[in-house]
């Protein structure tokens, strides 16, 4: 197979969704149709069903819920499909947001009794930003759901895009019978309850008027033949184009729990969905065609495998091949390094591959030397834009809970914060450490992990903060100024660089209209910025 032809083949993609969408569900359901599992793991802890495969940590099998994302790839119809499952939680967003720079498409879980929900309507904005196309997956008709139509007229107003759906939702609740798949012109009926693997009953019918869809669908069928009408009159004919663009969004209906909707979903994905595309960098555009070998580094893991104690650090591949023990150039450090053991993922399940094309996610053993936003080249110097990293809103001191073990505390603090669940902010007047989060579970998980994976205890005390700043200025008095008069606030994040710990909203509008030639920002955009 060519260069070329490898390239096209691949398709990367995040889930995303409120949270209780049913997001890892279907990510479960899309790695069983396309033949990675055998059998589909239970979201919440059960100790009868496998658990989900994405979520392979302790605390997010306990609690239900996604915390970290999770990569998985797997083939499916001749196309490599890389599937980012990320978090729903409003308190991980920052991770999901991340996780989006890595991707070339989307498919949105939007609940069919809830309809849109705050936090889709902030991951939409994201993708929105980024031109990303989107795909809606509206779940959960299994239960007592929204009327479709009206489903669809809260998309297009909520998320400000337009829908086309390319399957139809025959009934819901107890009378789901299955989805008409407008894509490919076939009626699918669902009679199987086994909803743990693949081989789930459907039955085929591809002409609406024959004897055998009457019989099957029974008073129904007047109503879908009715709604098809108003889908033709009312809604486009699905544009690629605009698909590609953002700005139009194909919209599948069906239940992940119970595999309706799912294959339907998966095998137009494949179809529509881009190939990698072009990269946004401080210097250039990076075409996925191009010859020499580009990525950036977007998510951290410490601890993927608890007995190695390993740290991977997730590498997208945005241009040329990455090969097993070629040297790079780290854009960061300045140096060549080589890599013995990259890994392909199944969630936390590692294979090492020898080599890995544009869209790939490489997982790179780290013992410490990148961070999130680092670039790897062929020697080329340059940086990729666009991966934020924002201002957090809660804080909390944070304290060893136990002195015999503060050398495990600081190593599990510093790989913590290395993968971007917190900031570390170390305020200049007495060195006291600052944990600061953009949701409050994230202060649970860091108590969860230091102790379970790094045998460490801390404790947290409270601080009265509004708000941390990192800031900037040409002007070296008004700087040396601001410094002096806000020194009992000044800190210094993980990198060293200078953050104002605002403590209220009023404290910080004071400062930015006296010292008005400081420049405040509330995100600090992740690059390679040399270490030395």
């Amino acid at each position: 197979m060519t260069f070329k032809q490898e390239i096209e083949r691949r398709r990367t993609l995040a889930v995303i969704a409120h949270p209780d969408a049913g997001k890892t569900t279907l990510t479960e359901k899309l790695l069983l149709f396309g033949g990675a599992i055998h059998i589909a793991g239970a979201v919440k802890s059960n100790k009868i069903l496998k658990p989900a495969t994405s979520d392979f940590m302790e605390i997010e099998r306990q609690r239900g819920i996604s915390v970290s994302t999770s990569v998985m790839t797997f083939e499916y119809c001749d196309r490599k499909i890389n599937i980012l499952d990320t978090p729903g939680h409003e308190d991980f967003a920052e991770d999901t947001y991340r996780t989006l720079t890595a991707v070339d498409s989307v498919i949105i879980v939007i609940d069919g009794a809830k309809g849109v929900e705050l936090q889709t309507r902030r991951l939409m904005e994201v993708c929105r930003m980024r031109n990303t196309p989107v795909i809606v997956f509206i779940n959960k008709l299994d239960r007592e759901s929204k009327d479709p139509f009206d489903l669809l007229d809260e998309i297009e107003k909520e998320l400000k895009i337009n829908v086309v759906p390319l399957s139809w939702p025959i009934g819901d609740g107890a009378s789901f019978k299955g989805v008409y798949n407008r894509f490919e012109k076939k009626l699918q009926l669902f009679y199987s309850v086994n909803k743990q693997k693949s081989d789930a009953g459907i039955l085929e019918i591809i002409d609406l008027k024959s004897d055998e869809a009457v019989t099957a669908l029974g008073e129904a069928n007047k109503r879908l033949q009715d709604d098809l009408e108003i889908i033709e009159t009312v809604y486009p004919e699905f544009d690629k184009t605009e698909y590609d663009a953002g700005k139009l969004a194909p919209v599948f209906f069906g239940s992940a729990v119970n595999n309706f909707g799912v294959r339907e979903l998966l095998n137009c994905f494949v179809e529509i969905a881009p190939y990698p595309q072009k990269s946004i960098t401080d210097t250039r555009e990076i075409s996925p065609f191009e010859s020499k070998l580009t990525g950036f580094v977007f998510k951290i893991h410490a601890n993927l495998d608890p007995n190695h104690r390993d740290r991977i650090a997730f590498l997208k591949i945005c241009s040329g091949v990455f090969e097993r023990n070629k040297p790079y150039f780290h854009v960061a450090s300045k140096k060549q390094i080589r890599f013995s053991s990259p890994n392909t993922f199944l969630a936390d399940k590692k294979s090492i591959v020898d080599k890995s094309f544009p869209g790939d996610i490489v997982g790179l053993h780290d013992t410490g030397t990148f961070k999130i936003g680092d670039t790897l080249t062929e020697g080329e110097i340059l940086n990729f834009k666009g991966i934020p990293n924002f201002s957090p809103e809660l804080f909390r001191y944070i304290e060893n809970a136990d002195p015999m073990k503060s050398k495990q505390l600081a190593k599990g603090i510093d790989q913590l914060m290395d993968e971007g669940v917190a900031q570390l902010f170390t305020l200049k007047i007495n060195n006291r450490k600052i944990i600061g989060c953009l949701g409050m579970l994230q202060f649970d998980v860091i108590q969860y992990r230091l102790e379970h994976e790094y045998g460490a205890k801390c404790k947290y005390e409270p601080i009265a903060l509004y708000k941390a700043c990192w800031f900037e200025s040409d002007d070296k008095n008004q700087l040396d100024n601001f410094m002096t008069r806000k020194y009992h606030n000044i800190a210094l994040d993980k990198y060293g660089r200078n953050v104002y710990l605002a403590d209220s909203a009023y404290a910080l509008k004071m400062a930015e209209d006296k010292f008005n030639k400081i420049k405040f920002h509330f995100t600090s955009e992740m690059t390679s910025v040399s270490y030395e």
